[in-house]
C-alpha cells in the first residue's frame, strides 16, 4: 500500500515508468506529424502543373495532327482571263463544236425553200433583207443551216479535191460537228448584183457588203470571221451570224476567248 493506505504501485515507480502520461496515449502508436502547406507554395506548383500540361498537349497535338503539304493545300481559284474564260473544251483546228438544230425549228430563207434558218434568225434576215431591197442592195442567201453529214462532205470531199491537209481546209471550212452552220443561226450571203463575188473575198468590194457593214447590226447580225480574227480562220466577209438572243449569244461569243493561230489567207 502507498502512503495513503490504498494498493498500487510503489512511488518511487513514477519516474522509471512515465506515469506523468496517461496510459491511452502510451498504448497509442504515435501519429504522422501534420505538416502544414503554404498557399503560395501551392499557388506556385499549381501555375507550375498548369504550364507542363500545356506544353504536353500542345507537343502531342503537333505531332499527331495532320500536316498540310503543297499536295493537300486547296489550290486558289484562278480569275478567269480574258484568253480562256467560258472557253468550250472541244476545240478542233480552231473551231467550236456546235450542236446540230432540231429540223422542226428551222424555217425557209429563200425562195425555193432549200435554205433554211432558225426561226428567230430567220425572221431578222428576212427584215434586213427587205430593208436592204428599200435602199437598192440585192442580199441573196448562199448557204444557212448545213447538218454534219452536209458539213462532212463539204470538208473532206472538197478538201482532197483542193488536194489540202486538214489543217488547210480547216482555215477555209469548219470541219464537221464544228461549223456555225450546225446551229441555224449563221448565213452566208452574196450580191444579187455581182455573184461571181459570192464566197469570196472580194465580197468586201460590194454594195451588198458595205450595206452590211453599216447595217447588219440593227437586225442582230455581225460577220463571224473578220481579218485576223481570234479563231485563226481565214477572213469571210460573206460569212454572217445572228446573235440576237440569249441562246445564239452565248452560243457564239464562247468562240471570242480563243486565242489567234496564224492561217493560210481563204482562196478562191
Amino acid at each position: 500500500m502507498n502512503k495513503a493506505g490504498f494498493p498500487g504501485k510503489p512511488e518511487n515507480s513514477s519516474a522509471s515508468s512515465g506515469d506523468d502520461i496517461p496510459a491511452a496515449l502510451r498504448d497509442t502508436p504515435d501519429a504522422a506529424p501534420k505538416v502544414r502547406v503554404r498557399p503560395l507554395v501551392l499557388l506556385i506548383g499549381g501555375i507550375v502543373g498548369f504550364i507542363l500540361l500545356a506544353g504536353i498537349s500542345g507537343f502531342l497535338f503537333f505531332i499527331t495532327s495532320p500536316q498540310k503539304t503543297a499536295d493537300s493545300q486547296p489550290s486558289p481559284s484562278a480569275s478567269p482571263s480574258p484568253s480562256n474564260s467560258g472557253n468550250n473544251n472541244d476545240v478542233l483546228l480552231g473551231h467550236l463544236a456546235y450542236p446540230e438544230v432540231p429540223e422542226s425549228e428551222l424555217i425557209a430563207i429563200s425562195r425555193d425553200g432549200r435554205i433554211r434558218m432558225r426561226k428567230s434568225a430567220a425572221e431578222k434576215f428576212q427584215a434586213m433583207v427587205q430593208a436592204a431591197r428599200s435602199a437598192g442592195v440585192n442580199l441573196v442567201p448562199i448557204s444557212g443551216f448545213r447538218s454534219v453529214k452536209d458539213q462532212e462532205q463539204l470538208f473532206f470531199s472538197v478538201g482532197a479535191e483542193r488536194n489540202q491537209t486538214p489543217s488547210q481546209r480547216a482555215a477555209l471550212s469548219a470541219p464537221p460537228g464544228h461549223s456555225e452552220h450546225h446551229t441555224g443561226y449563221a448565213v452566208d450571203i452574196g450580191d444579187g448584183a455581182v455573184p461571181a463575188t459570192n464566197l469570196q473575198a472580194n465580197f468586201d468590194n460590194t454594195k451588198a457588203y458595205e450595206w452590211l457593214a453599216a447595217n447588219a447590226a440593227r437586225f442582230s447580225f455581225e460577220m463571224s470571221f473578220p481579218k485576223d480574227n481570234s479563231q485563226g480562220v481565214s477572213y469571210e466577209p460573206w460569212h454572217w451570224r445572228f446573235v440576237g438572243d440569249s441562246d445564239s449569244l452565248e452560243t457564239f461569243y464562247k468562240a471570242k476567248n480563243l486565242q489567234p493561230t496564224p492561217t493560210p489567207q481563204s482562196t478562191p
